[in-house]
């Protein structure tokens, strides 16, 4: 059974009990009348990426668990030390090093919702480029890193690190790796990758 389709299944069966159904393509309009939780993940789904709504911890774990059997794989980098305290009970070889050779497993600073994007500073990519990185992304995020668009994430870097602002801020939003990625803080890199969002609900 795959657990994208499952969980995509429950997703939508929250929006469905919370407002009228809609169609599959909505209005510029309905859009702006959307929850943002809502519009991102449309619009992440839209470009391709994979998405997992987590309601607890132990649904982020089983998440993760259920991604890396589907894949077979046996080794992710993950030198996240609050990521690893969630991954410390699973059966797979970890490596603290980040490179190209093992899916990575990371958090980021925020989702866009106006374009589905995920952006990533030196605080999670260190001083890599995404696009020298593996092709097969996990990505834990929350909620609260939702923001509207482009602006209010680079302001959010700004509040939240005042004086000691992050380096290599870069995004990725096409997450299909055969295709180009032209997003603006990609600097003519392909930034495209296999990615799995495990978006945890703490709002």
């Amino acid at each position: 059974m795959n657990l994208f389709k499952v969980t995509m299944g429950i997703f939508k069966n929250i929006f469905r009990s919370s407002k009228p159904k809609v169609s599959d393509t909505p209005s510029s309009t309905e859009s702006k009348n959307l929850p943002l939780d809502q519009i991102f993940v449309e619009n992440f789904i839209k470009n391709q990426g994979k998405f997992l709504y987590c309601t607890s911890l132990e649904d982020v774990i089983l998440n993760l668990d259920n991604i890396i059997k589907e894949n077979n794989w046996e080794t992710i980098i993950c030198n996240d030390i609050d990521l690893l305290k969630l991954i410390k009970t699973l059966n797979l070889k970890i490596k603290n090093k980040i490179s190209n050779y093992h899916p990575i497993f990371l958090s980021c600073e925020h989702l866009i919702a106006e374009n589905g994007s995920i952006l990533f500073s030196s605080n999670q990519l260190k001083e890599n480029k995404i696009s020298e990185l593996s092709e097969n992304f996990i990505v834990y995020a929350t909620t609260s890193q939702l923001v509207k668009t482009k602006g209010e994430s680079l302001t959010g870097i700004k509040t939240r690190y005042k004086g000691n602002i992050p380096s290599n801020i870069s995004a990725i939003k096409n997450y299909n790796p055969n295709s180009s990625d032209d997003h603006f803080m990609s600097y003519g890199n392909t930034n495209s990758k296999n990615l799995y969002l495990l978006l945890f609900e703490d709002l």
